[in-house]
């Protein structure tokens, strides 16, 4: 890089966009200034990127959400410049770490499916794999967490306030999408996606919903100014704000409109790209387009290619589903029935009733097909699409995909044996499973790159980035007291750091020799901070009762956003929060214990806090969490795992041996054996420790603020037969802490195991699961800008 050059195009930017020297400029004027000199830096290899993609066959993955984080850091990761500029910057007496933190998150993600997404955009442009994104571009995200007294509250995310310099507007390839009451205008805003260690620069489109006309100017002349702006209002809602709250009509219709509106702009811009080659010729569009569908919310991309093949390009419909048949894939995240969506079909009829007679031909058609093969009426029942006044949008993916796969080996089997067990049985050859992975360019070249560094200085090379298999390596040091000594000091090091954020933004004092208990993640009762609230209160009663006990100092960090309608999961930080007051504020504690939840969770925050954890609290119900990614970016940063056998933590322990992490609880065998015989009562009265802290909900230890917020979460454990055994799995978690305790005071055995960890994650990363992608569902293979 040219560092002269790189300085006058970052003075150049500041004044044409802001008027100002760079002298003169405000640190996110600067943010801008230097994303767009960067930018510059890889449109031409961008465009040939576009052009060598374009003469082959393309994979499209569609999702509702992609949990980017941060773009400045990341891109200079990938373009091999990240020491480069921050010289250049430091000649001109611009600190890079304000710069990076002036940068706001990308509001377009939540949760592990949105963060999945993100890691395979990176790892699909890292292996060259001609894969473009598709998804909406939200103008203001979820929600701002804050904490108030302990308890959560909404603020707009406003993450364009500085503007989105890493996004280009193609206002010339917009495109109209229709609702039965109005239509709106798709723009597409492409971001890049830039490979590490190669020119590739791959797209993920984004689509902002915008009204045909600004205002209505008859209706504004009137003087009727609030319905003048009503058509450009509601066209905005569709892109204002990711998963908007459901709970009423309103909101469910604007839920099916966000979907509808993503994936028939999405399927335009690709017919488009098909006829530019092809002409009006489709019989080969299955053999030029795989479409990826990210969980349900994407499904409804088949009736609507179906729609636009019969009623725009004069397929017939038996073709139109043939053809559908071979462009569709489906990733199942979850076996949660609230997560399978079913749309009641008044909603699909109130605002596209063309896809619902397009729906309910191809149920027809299947129906046809299951009683061709045999099937009674009551097995039928199960797997028609339309049924009890409800489109199955799951039923609907299944049918149409070619393929089927869950994402870690022991979700792929529950779907196999019980959940989808039907449809395995009628469509065995359509089931994979693609265990997750995250990438390591973010989640530990760019978050910690102090232990990138000395990785690099260990195996010689810096491969390992691309090619995360050759940290097994790493395992020849196991017994090496300066290695063991070396990656201590550096999680030391990333200790302070985040202790240093969390006092600068929260205002907490973090004590970093103590051990970092970390649980970050969505807000869900399956997930189960409950039940880690439920033991900190437990050891903090055993503290109060015995000061002198045996432990070392511990430190137990929270990190989760609630939805703002889901009421348990907004009552669960909340009793968090009462549980931190109290252990913070406690003189006879004396700094043993501490807890908090940290602010507004995000991607930003977690770089800074999966490297800096000693345990990673991954404690979902056996059976509930398809995979997770957390418990990898912990693992290869060199957390323990704390968790049940469940999701991608099975392959962990498999991976880096369950001798070197912390299993406990009952397993999906157990639970399945246990059946509806589960009394919860039985294990709350027999254990006073349980009973005590289960009470502290209702007995007056704690306020919920007249509520009954508490009394509620105390009767769904109690009363309501504890649907994620939180009871059952209590005595076994406090054993499996014990466990802990005892390990960290060994400080050389606990660095081995976490060089254990850290060298068997090469499986987790994202480059082999893409690759999995690539060969066994899309059938395609990388291609390279020379």
């Amino acid at each position: 890089m040219n560092k002269e050059a790189l300085k006058n195009s970052i003075n150049k930017y500041c004044k044409v966009k802001y008027g100002k020297s760079l002298g003169e400029a405000k640190d996110y004027e600067i943010f801008n200034a230097l994303s767009l000199a960067l930018l510059e830096e890889v449109v031409d290899d961008w465009s040939e990127t576009k052009a060598l993609y374009n003469q082959g066959k393309k994979a499209y993955y569609l999702s509702a959400e992609y949990l980017m984080g941060r773009a400045l850091g990341n891109n200079l990761i990938s373009m091999g410049v990240y020491d480069e500029v921050k010289e250049v910057l430091n000649e001109l007496n611009i600190d890079l770490n304000a710069i990076e933190e002036i940068e706001e998150d990308a509001g377009l993600g939540n949760g592990g499916l949105g963060r999945l997404a993100a890691c395979f955009m990176d790892s699909g442009a890292t292996t060259n794999i001609p894969l473009q994104g598709y998804g909406i571009r939200y103008s203001n995200g979820l929600f701002n967490q804050k904490m108030v007294d302990g308890a959560q509250m909404e603020e707009v995310d406003t993450w364009l306030k500085y503007g989105d310099p890493w996004s280009i507007r193609k206002d010339d390839e917009a495109v109209i999408v229709e609702f039965s009451d109005y239509s709106v205008k798709a723009v597409p805003y492409d971001m890049p996606i830039i490979a590490y260690g190669s020119k590739n620069v791959n797209t993920l489109r984004l689509w902002q919903s915008e009204s045909l006309e600004s205002f209505d100017f008859d209706l504004f002349n009137k003087q009727e100014y609030t319905e003048a702006l009503k058509c450009k209002n509601d066209a905005e809602n569709i892109s204002r704000v990711l998963y908007p709250n459901d709970s009423k009509e309103a909101g469910k219709l604007l839920r099916l409109r966000q979907q509808y509106f993503m994936v028939s702009a999405s399927l335009k811009d690709i017919i488009r790209t098909h006829k530019a080659k092809f002409g009006s010729d489709f019989s080969s569009f299955g053999k030029e387009h795989a479409v990826q569908l990210n969980d349900t919310h994407p499904v409804l991309a088949i009736p609507e290619l179906i729609r636009i093949l019969v009623d725009e390009e004069n397929v017939k419909f038996k073709d139109a589903l043939s053809i559908a048949k071979t462009v569709f894939a489906y990733t199942n995240h979850t076996i949660l029935a609230e997560a399978l969506e079913k749309w009641d079909v008044k909603l699909i009829e109130k605002l596209f009733p063309r896809i619902l007679e397009i729906i309910r031909h191809i149920d027809f058609v299947f129906v046809q097909e299951l009683e061709d093969k045999g099937y009674d009426k009551e097995a039928i029942n199960e797997f028609k699409i339309i049924n009890y006044n409800q489109v199955r949008m799951a039923n609907l993916a299944i049918y149409v995909g070619f393929a089927v796969n869950g994402v870690a080996a022991l979700h792929t089997d529950i779907l196999k044996d019980t959940e989808l067990h039907n449809w395995y049985e009628l469509y065995p050859e359509k089931f994979q499973n693609k265990t997750n992975g995250i990438t390591p360019r973010r989640w530990m070249r760019l978050c910690n790159q102090e232990l990138s560094a000395y990785i690099t200085e260990l195996l010689g090379t810096e491969s390992w980035v691309n090619n995360l298999s050759e940290l097994k390596q790493l395992e020849k040091y196991i017994d090496d007291e300066a290695v063991l000594n070396k990656l201590m000091a550096i999680k030391k090091t990333k200790k302070e750091q985040l202790a240093a954020y969390i006092k600068e933004v929260e205002g907490v004092e973090l004590d970093p020799n103590s051990l970092f208990d970390i649980q970050i993640k969505r807000l869900h009762e399956y997930k189960r901070q409950l039940l880690n609230a439920f033991y900190i209160l437990d050891l903090y009663n055993r503290l109060k009762a015995n000061p002198s006990m045996d432990i070392p100092n511990v430190t137990f960090i929270f990190g989760a956003k609630a939805f703002p309608g889901y009421v348990r999961a907004k009552a669960i930080v909340k009793f968090i929060g009462e549980i931190a007051k109290k252990v913070n504020n406690d003189p006879v504690i004396g700094g043993k214990m501490k807890v908090i939840f940290v602010e507004n969770y995000r991607v930003s925050y977690g770089e800074k806090l999966f490297p800096a954890a000693d345990i990673s609290k991954q404690i979902s119900t056996a059976g509930k969490e398809a995979s997770g990614t957390g418990n990898m970016k912990f693992m290869m940063n060199g957390a323990l795992t704390f968790g049940t056998y469940d999701g991608a933590n099975v392959e962990i322990v498999q991976e880096a041996k369950e001798e070197n992490n912390f299993i406990f609880g009952l397993r999906v065998e157990d639970i399945e054996q246990i059946g509806g015989k589960y009394n919860s009562k039985e294990y709350y009265e027999a254990d006073l420790s349980l009973k005590t802290v289960v009470d502290a909900l209702v007995d007056g230890t704690f306020c919920d603020g007249g509520t009954g917020e508490f009394q509620d979460l105390y009767n769904s454990l109690v009363n309501e037969g504890d649907t994620y055994f939180l009871l059952a799995d209590f005595v076994a978690f406090k054993e499996a802490e014990d466990k802990v305790f005892a390990a960290y005071k060994d400080q050389k055995h606990w660095a081995q195991m976490s060089l254990m960890n850290i060298a068997n994650s090469g499986i987790f990363s994202s480059d082999r699961t893409i690759m999995q992608y690539a060969n066994e569902i899309w059938g395609i293979t990388p291609k390279t800008v020379k």
